[in-house]
Order: C-alpha cells, then sequence, then structure tokens
C-alpha cells in the first residue's frame, strides 16, 4: 500500500520496497555518508545485501518501507527480528534518513510506522542501534520513548580501520503505549 505525505514542503510516497527499487536503494546507499551507515549489521551498499533485504521483505521476515521523492530513495524503515532466535519477541529498528530530509518529520513517521508494524507483529522489546555521535538520531530516538540501555565499545570498524563505539538504545512497545495514554505524551 502506497500513500504520499508531505515533508518539508515534498509530496513524499511511501510504501514498502519492491525488487524495481533496488537500483534507486543502491544510488540511496551510495549517497549515504559513510558513517551514517555504521549501525548496520550489514553493508547495504552491497548488491547482495539489498537482494537478501528484498527477499526477507517478500518472505515477511523484515517489515520494511522506503521513502521516495520523484524516483528517488531519500529514506528507509526495517524492522526486524530473527523469529529462530532465544529472543523472537526483540525487534530491531533500522532507519536511515537522507541528509537533505532530516528534521522534516519524515524520520519520526518512519519510525512510528516501525514501531507500530513490529508490536502488531508481536514485539514486546524494540531495539536500535547508532553510532553515539549522531544526536539527532539519539534525539529522536528518545523523543519516542526509547532510553539508552548499552554502549558497544569499538563495535564496528569503517572502511579506513577507524573503531566506532555503539549505542544500543531499547524501548517497550507496550509500556511506552499506556505511558502515552496515561500522562498523554
Amino acid at each position: 500500500m502506497s500513500t504520499t505525505h508531505t515533508f518539508g514542503g515534498k509530496a513524499i510516497e511511501v510504501r514498502a520496497p519492491t525488487r524495481a527499487d533496488i537500483p534507486a536503494l543502491a544510488a540511496f546507499a551510495a549517497a549515504m555518508p559513510a558513517h551514517d551507515l555504521l549501525f548496520l549489521a550489514r553493508d547495504i551498499r552491497q548488491p547482495k545485501v539489498l537482494d537478501a533485504w528484498l527477499g526477507n521483505q517478500e518472505s515477511g521476515q523484515i517489515a520494511s518501507l522506503i521513502a521516495i521523492d520523484g524516483d528517488a530513495v531519500v529514506a528507509t524503515v526495517a524492522a526486524l527480528s530473527d523469529r529462530y532466535s532465544w529472543s523472537p519477541h526483540v525487534w530491531d529498528i533500522r532507519l536511515l534518513v537522507g541528509p537533505t530530509m532530516r528534521n522534516k518529520g519524515l524520520g519520526r513517521y518512519l519510525l512510528d510506522a516501525a514501531v507500530t508494524a513490529a508490536t502488531a507483529a508481536g514485539a514486546t522489546k524494540l531495539t536500535a542501534r547508532m553510532t553515539p555521535d549522531q544526536a539527532g538520531a539519539i534525539t529522536l530516538f528518545e523523543e519516542c520513548g526509547f532510553r539508552a540501555e548499552a554502549l558497544l565499545n569499538g563495535q564496528v570498524r569503517d572502511a579506513d580501520g577507524t573503531m566506532h563505539d555503539l549505542a544500543v538504545l531499547a524501548m517497550d512497545p507496550q509500556r511506552q503505549a499506556a505511558r502515552r495514554e496515561a500522562f498523554g505524551d
């Protein structure tokens, strides 16, 4: 299902990705600052990773959305869980918003949609990872009810070999919904 919303004065289409979107997703990933990709478990600039992502989307293992401006992908969000692990109730949220669409409400919209989809699929805990210097992303997730849970020192290595820490934020969506109902925030 496709919907169109206005963010930053632009009409942005939001929908699930399909295999036809692989070239636009590849262009989006290639244009992202490399540092913004460090929190992802896999490098989405790699064609085999995009292929696996869309395969998992088709099989229902990942719930994801893309945001499109014209023909260009400008943001993505994915909610995923390893249903065969000891923690199938934990869903990871991965949000990427291109630099030109930040601070326009698109990230919040996509994050809310991912939280809703994961909760509907049975998530009782949500996590998100980012480098500690991504202040805007941390603020967005905290405003949506996520809280710092861990700092993983030297968890990722960039292309230059520099080690970076990863901050892990988490949320209990049922508790957050009850809080919003009780306190209206």
